[in-house]
């Protein structure tokens, strides 16, 4: 077999963001343009060299592992949520975490580098990563390659637009910073119940940001009931 029919790969940072626990964490990127995370270099990395003119770059891709969802052997099926976790599909023709190599890849929006007393930070937003997932790579976004506008979505494209009406009591909203708001409700609004759940008497939850959030769902209207 090729040389690099087995791979080791080093992580060169990880990242720091507002979900501590995979519930609530958007499917996919770019959905919560509010959503701000870190991408923290490590060293031997962690070079400005390495860096040097990425900030002429409004995208980025990162990939990424998916640490909290280790295959135990190859599973050609998946359960997909979007198809509410009855119907399978082939694990290639999805972007389950459950993979035979736990890689991501999702498409960030580069706000700033961050570069002080010889640490690098990438802060970003649109990520779809947990606290503390570690990061493999990164690379630019090229708008003229890597934007095909005529592509086709298949199950994953019919309920794209969905979105949830979001009701926030202003007493429980006051609770929350301010410059984390926006970014909660636009994760609320995409609904983060598992999508076969669709129990309208159960109170689900989530970690946020260092809060428990807590929320009901009736007739496409999610409230939120708890700050904790």
């Amino acid at each position: 077999m090729d040389k690099l029919s087995q791979l080791t790969v080093n992580a060169i940072g990880y990242v720091r963001s507002d979900f501590p626990t995979k519930f609530g964490i958007p499917r996919q990127s770019g959905l919560c343009k509010n959503l701000v995370s870190q991408i923290v270099i490590v060293p031997p990395y962690n070079d400005e060299n390495a860096f040097r003119g990425i900030e002429q770059f409004s995208h980025l891709w990162v990939i990424w592992g998916f640490s909290d969802s280790i295959c135990d052997g190859f599973q050609p099926t998946v359960r997909p949520p979007k198809l509410g976790g009855n119907e399978r599909r082939g694990v290639f023709a999805t972007r389950s975490p459950f993979r035979p190599n736990p890689l991501g890849l999702s498409c960030v929006k580069l706000e700033r580098v961050i570069k002080t007393g010889g640490s690098i930070v990438l802060e970003v937003t649109g990520a779809d990563m947990k606290d503390g997932t570690p990061v493999f790579d990164i690379k630019p976004y090229i708008p003229y390659a890597d934007c095909v506008t005529e592509a086709e979505g298949s199950f994953a494209q019919q309920h794209s637009q969905d979105r949830l009406q979001v009701v926030f009591p202003e007493e429980l909203l006051q609770l929350v910073p301010k410059e984390k708001r926006d970014a909660l409700i636009e994760v609320l609004s995409l609904d983060p119940r598992p999508a076969y759940h669709s129990d309208e008497s159960r109170t689900y939850g989530f970690e946020f940001a260092g809060f428990e959030v807590k929320f009901i769902v009736k007739k496409g209207e999610l409230t939120v009931t708890g700050i904790e």
